[in-house]
């Protein structure tokens, strides 16, 4: 199902809700809305529902405009953060309402398919009120998956999942999308999500739509400023620093030898260096950049170390792989090489990003 949306803003009261903007959904594919609490993923979706009309611009599926047809009239399946499902029914009656209003045959068989993918197979015969909240909204995103919509609207399902089943439902929502021939969108303010989920990426922010592209292209060149703080996570180290013949001066900090296009041949000052946590390392190797500074904190998250440093340039955060230890107040130096760096002019517009490994 291709739907594009033309011209789309949303404006309650005095407040805008969504700036216009216009976007292609990529037919079979999965869109990943990409934002903070509050960018606008949820307003846009209820507008790709049905449930909101657009204040200005139109919504076409195909050559139809769907504009303002409510979403009883559509063939869309929609999965929320508050989970809804029907209290009187069995969990595989819940997951398998949308297959009896088609009378699908091998109903049973789909409806047990489903709950072992998504870990509720053994709830089957329980009421929804017997379970607990991530269990009720697992039967939720199954009878989404059931419906087999040509669209369906997934916004942040695994967000009540604890960390160990979120991985793992991931990997498995993965491999059911590209099973699939649903257009999905999926919203979430995890970068790592995105990244996992593949296909395309909208990154939205307060409203606005900043960049839409293929998920790995996004991430590796963002557009701004703003698309480089919002796909990273941890944030991107970013530093003030100044544009030379030769590279980059960072203030108060070491100069950067960097290939520039179109090079001045005086310094050009207001531009920010970016470089990614996991670009930031405490070994040097030929031709890295020093930065020294001073353990302010050092904390283990699953496989990597984050190690919060204070340096001359400013406090930078480097993602280091494996468990390491790290006395608070100990010196430490963070080293980097200049092929990692991103660079920002005045106005945030991206100049440089690092060159893609190829299969990257």
């Amino acid at each position: 199902m291709q739907m594009v949306l033309e011209g789309v803003s949303k404006k309650v009261g005095a407040q805008t809700w969504l700036y216009p903007m216009t976007l292609a959904l990529q037919s079979g594919a999965v869109t990943v809305l990409l934002g903070a609490t509050q960018a606008g993923k949820t307003s846009l979706m209820r507008v790709m529902a049905g449930l909101d009309a657009p204040s200005t611009g139109r919504v076409m599926v195909g050559d139809e405009d769907v504009t303002g047809v409510p979403v009883r009239k559509r063939d869309v399946a929609m999965v929320y953060q508050q989970f809804i499902n029907y209290p009187s029914m069995t969990v595989a009656r819940n997951i398998a309402s949308p297959l009896l209003l088609r009378k699908e045959s091998n109903i049973d068989q789909r409806v047990q398919e489903i709950a072992a993918r998504l870990h509720i197979d053994m709830f089957l015969d329980r009421l929804p009120a017997e379970l607990s909240g991530g269990q009720q909204q697992r039967v939720a995103l199954a009878r989404a998956l059931a419906k087999k919509a040509p669209l369906m609207l997934l916004d942040e399902p695994l967000v009540n999942l604890d960390y160990k089943l979120r991985e793992e439902l991931r990997e498995e929502l993965s491999a059911l999308f590209a099973a699939g021939d649903s257009t999905v969108v999926y919203a979430t303010t995890e970068p790592g999500e995105a990244l996992l989920l593949g296909g395309y990426t909208a990154v939205l922010d307060q409203g606005e739509l900043l960049q839409y592209g293929p998920t790995a292209e996004v991430f590796h060149r963002p557009a701004s400023l703003r698309v480089a703080r919002a796909f990273s996570d941890p944030p991107m180290n970013l530093v003030a620093c100044a544009r030379t013949p030769e590279g980059v001066q960072i203030q108060g900090g070491p100069h950067c030898a960097l290939a520039l296009p179109n090079a001045p041949t005086a310094a050009a000052s207001g531009m920010t260096l970016g470089l990614r946590a996991s670009a930031l390392r405490v070994h040097s190797r030929d031709g890295d950049v020093a930065l020294p500074g001073t353990v302010e904190l050092a904390e283990i998250s699953g496989s990597d170390t984050f190690v919060h440093a204070r340096t001359g340039v400013g406090d930078l955060v480097a993602q280091l792989t494996g468990v390491h230890y790290f006395e608070l107040g100990a010196a430490v130096t963070l080293h980097f090489s200049p092929a990692h760096i991103y660079l920002f002019d005045a106005s945030g517009a991206l100049q440089v990003a690092p060159a893609r490994l190829q299969g990257n």
